[in-house]
């Protein structure tokens, strides 16, 4: 990581609290973010991670396990958390880092949509109204709102940042007070050294368990909102010889593996459950297929292109990464990823097509390279400085 220009009053070396519950790279998209950043940022500056899972080791870095009375209800956990972490990083820190629903941290990295866009977005009239009936008579959705609207309460020197540009006019139509102060730092990735080769292939299904065969992948651990119950239902109109693989959460396989079998299809569907390391799969896999419903970036479709996947990912309206992907040309976006019939035609093209899958795989390259994590964890960096630049305004 080059020298970001730092000014004047501030520590070339700063000693940062990272705040980020689980610190686990199977935890999901989110914590593969901050891992990320933390191995960039550690070679340079102090880190301290504050976590109530960890599954990480990186040197230079500083693990602080912060207890968990409760693992539930999850809204008292979070309040725990909140107050724990504020309490261990209120001194002693030039930047506390927050990926959490947590008041404490002069940045706050948002990974997901507001609890309050959730609950009110579209809403009007008696809707509106039953929705506030909920939030009243919830002490589980009092606590998320009550800290969210402290996470985002206006205060000097504070910096929010987001993972995609839709992602930061959701939130500023949610909280405006966010508009002015919010800045845009997508995932990255660790470009391998070149595209998968045949022998790599077939080194990384043997070590999966996967066959020979053409292999869909998809990778996410919410598998209902990840599109999986309609990927299903395509994959028993593909040839025969098309098996899928799933990477995610293990606690949604048995109800996905009754699809399945209702589909009749089990036994060309791969439950992989959670990987420490998603490679193998990416590298075992012919298409990475993201038929989401919600995904605020979708970090999963960077690190299969990365590996010269081709992908077929939801459209803009669903997926963050998206509206940066040029149809045809990086990926196969979907209009309608609930749409059976679009996603078995362009599944049907892309397997179908050698030409194809080579050109969407060689520009899927060429648009990870543009988001590599030293370039990630230099924007990252800058916005430390300009907090710190601002607080001693």
């Amino acid at each position: 990581m080059s020298d970001s220009p730092v000014p004047p009053g501030i520590p070339s070396r700063l000693r940062i609290a990272v705040l980020n519950r689980v610190f686990d790279p199977a935890g999901g998209g989110a914590e593969r973010y901050s891992i990320a950043l933390v191995e960039q940022l550690a070679q340079r500056h102090e880190i301290h991670v504050f976590a109530q899972q960890i599954r990480h080791h990186a040197p230079g870095v500083t693990y602080h396990l912060v207890s968990m009375p409760l693992r539930k209800p999850r809204w008292l956990n979070q309040l725990w958390y909140a107050t724990a972490t504020w309490w261990a990083t209120r001194r002693g820190f030039d930047v506390v880092h927050s990926h959490e629903n947590t008041w404490q941290g002069q940045v706050q990295t948002v990974h997901v949509l507001p609890v309050k866009y959730n609950l009110f977005h579209g809403r009007t009239g008696w809707r509106r109204l039953l929705a506030w009936a909920k939030v009243w008579t919830s002490p589980r959705l009092l606590t998320y709102l009550g800290l969210e609207r402290l996470r985002f309460a206006a205060r000097g020197g504070r910096c929010v940042v987001v993972t995609s540009a839709s992602l930061g006019d959701t939130l500023a139509a949610t909280y405006p007070v966010t508009a002015a102060g919010t800045t845009v730092i997508t995932p990255g990735v660790v470009l391998p050294a070149a595209s998968t080769s045949a022998a790599e292939k077939s080194a990384a299904r043997l070590q999966l368990g996967l066959p020979e065969a053409r292999c869909l992948l998809l990778v996410g651990n919410d598998y209902r909102k990840k599109g999986l119950g309609t990927l299903l239902t395509v994959l028993r109109d593909l040839p025969a010889d098309v098996v899928l693989a799933v990477v995610g959460n293990p606690g949604q396989i048995p109800v996905f593996e009754r699809q399945a079998q209702a589909e009749g299809v089990a036994g060309r569907v791969f439950f992989l459950g959670s990987l420490q390391d998603v490679a193998p799969a990416y590298r075992a896999a012919d298409c990475l297929v993201h038929p989401t419903l919600e995904d605020t970036f979708a970090m999963v479709v960077l690190e299969a292109m990365a590996h010269g996947l081709p992908v077929v990912v939801s459209s803009a309206a669903y997926c963050g990464i998206s509206s940066l992907l040029s149809h045809g040309t990086d990926a196969l976006l979907l209009d309608n990823p609930q749409d059976a019939a679009q996603l078995a035609a362009t599944l049907q093209q892309v397997l179908g097509d050698g030409a194809l899958r080579q050109q969407l795989g060689a520009q899927a390259r060429a648009f990870a390279s543009r988001y590599q994590w030293p370039a990630i964890a230099r924007e990252q960096e800058a916005v430390y400085l300009a907090t710190l630049a601002l607080a001693q305004r």
